[in-house]
């Protein structure tokens, strides 16, 4: 596996729908820098953490919060 490949798989195990990003931008994606990547996976993963109180906030007021 090339370093390219396996910071697309770090990602897509870390939870990222690499669907949604178009080739350019997943080649970007796979030529992050081992800190880069490792950055992002820390914040994907603090997002997930907070989404079921963000996603509370969302059913009770609507989205208005947010």
């Amino acid at each position: 596996m090339t370093d390219h490949q396996d910071a697309l798989a770090r990602l897509q195990a870390a939870g990222f729908d690499l669907t949604a990003f178009s080739e350019e931008q997943r080649e970007v994606l796979s030529a992050l820098t081992p800190h880069e990547l490792g950055v992002l996976v820390e914040i994907k993963g603090r997002l997930d953490e907070s989404a079921p109180e963000v996603q509370a906030h969302v059913d009770i007021a609507g989205g208005a919060l947010f």
